[in-house]
């Protein structure tokens, strides 16, 4: 597959997310969010908590469940702080992952730790 082509997926499974966030009740804050330490795919925002949402899409859904490194999952929980003090001083910060395999629901995790 070419940069291109990913680039595109990648795009493509961003969007599902996104829908299938807004389809939960979540406000889409910012996407494709460039911070110094991680670019974040998606921060949505819902009753006091900011998410910082990591979008995962591989051919099976264990797959995407566990494709977050956990150096990447540092780096995501140092941006959904610094985004949630942007965003306000009550809110509750969180990394959640959207894993995504063709032919299957999306599945939100929330808290992923």
């Amino acid at each position: 597959m070419s940069r291109r082509d990913a680039e595109r997926r990648g795009r493509r499974a961003e969007q599902v997310a996104a829908l299938f966030l807004m389809l939960k009740g979540w406000r889409i804050v910012a996407r494709r969010r460039r911070l110094p330490m991680i670019e974040v795919d998606i921060v949505a925002r819902r009753a006091g908590v900011v998410a910082v949402v990591e979008v995962k899409q591989r051919t099976t859904l264990e797959g995407a469940m566990g494709a977050l490194a956990p150096e990447a999952a540092a780096r995501l929980r140092a941006a959904a702080r610094q985004i949630a003090a942007e965003q306000g001083p009550d809110l509750v910060a969180r990394v959640d992952l959207i894993a995504l395999a063709p032919g299957r629901w999306p599945r939100h995790i929330a808290g992923v730790e």
